[in-house]
């Protein structure tokens, strides 16, 4: 497969990564081959800075220096990297806009599953925008996550009544097979380049 780059400098690339392609290595021989792999085929320096799910699909920062990967992993820490993502989603959500506040935690018994704990659960935070309905079958959303905890939006949607169409872990049977695959893609990224000082934006256009 022909890894599609969307920019690349001397100190860092973007890439935007098919759904189905791990982001990174697994556990075992059949895992191997992933995003960072392919990358590294041609940038050997490349060096991860953040993952997306295995199931979503779209634009993935790779630093080209450990020196560029420490200031981009400052951005996320910070929060200073824009990122939105576009959804699917069972049924008809109702208001149009809204943010969703729960705490997250690994469900270890059923992991890599998570789920909502007020107890132990990590703060999380999700806006959301509703950009069109199609009758009281599915809705579809602007996402932009202000934490990045694992499999953040899609138990946050799943919290409030409204699971990723295609999710194998979170959606309904019903909802889990009117997609082959998850509908949830990283469709922006925008942040001031650590080595350069420019704003740069980039988008990737929804696949589905």
């Amino acid at each position: 497969m022909t890894l599609a780059i969307l920019h690349a400098d001397e100190h860092l690339l973007v890439l935007d990564k098919p759904a189905g392609l791990l982001s990174v290595p697994g556990r075992g021989a059949d895992k191997q081959d992933c995003l960072s792999a392919r990358v590294q085929a041609g940038f050997p320096e490349a060096l991860t800075v953040h993952r997306l799910d295995m199931a979503t699909s779209g634009l993935m920062l790779m630093a080209r220096s450990k020196a560029m990967q420490a200031a981009l992993g400052r951005l996320f820490e910070q929060r200073r990297i824009d990122k939105a993502y576009e959804a699917v989603l069972e049924g008809r959500l109702e208001a149009d806009a809204g943010f969703v506040e729960l705490p997250l935690i690994c469900d270890w018994p059923r992991r890599p599953r998570q789920r909502v704990c007020f107890t132990h659960g990590k703060p999380s935070f999700t806006e959301f925008r509703c950009l069109g309905r199609e009758g009281g079958q599915r809705s579809r959303v602007r996402l932009l996550p202000h934490t990045g905890r694992s499999h953040q939006l899609r138990v946050h949607m799943q919290a409030i009544g409204h699971p990723i169409l295609g999710d194998e872990l979170y959606a309904s049977p019903a909802g889990h097979a009117a997609s082959p695959r998850l509908l949830l893609h990283a469709c922006r990224l925008a942040f001031v380049h650590p080595a350069t000082g420019v704003w740069l934006e980039l988008e990737s256009p929804v696949p589905f």
